[in-house]
């Protein structure tokens, strides 16, 4: 079984990234490997690694989304934080989620969501 999981994404500016994912976001930084890779908890099993191993991609094809139980009250917390939201938390009837999206270091995508289906596995 998969105990953990790290999403690992790619940076020229690793304090940067920090000043973003610690002090924005206010993720908890858990690990620096060697001051080329930082990981921060996104949950008590999830991480976010960031490093300067490798280039950054042109146009990062990936959308790291944040599933949070109250979205509206995150935007909020984010946005007071200097976070800029491409807009305010909407409804998807077709995917039946609220959420909403910012562009974060390097120009990742990252979305915030609710999962408003009662199927959905909560933690």
């Amino acid at each position: 079984m998969i105990r953990q999981s790290v999403t690992f994404v790619y940076t020229r500016d690793l304090a940067g990234a920090e000043a973003f994912l610690a002090g924005q976001l206010g993720f908890e930084r858990v690990l620096d490997q060697n001051g080329l890779c930082h990981v921060y908890r996104t949950s008590p099993t999830s991480f976010l690694g960031v490093c300067t191993t490798r280039p950054v991609p042109a146009e990062p094809g990936v959308t790291i989304t944040f599933v949070v139980d109250d979205i509206d009250a995150t935007h909020a917390a984010w946005a007071a934080r200097s976070v800029v939201f491409e807009a305010p938390p909407a409804t998807s009837a077709r995917f039946n989620v609220r959420s909403c999206f910012f562009r974060g270091i390097e120009g990742y995508r990252f979305e915030v969501q609710t999962f408003l289906d009662p199927a959905w596995p909560r933690g």
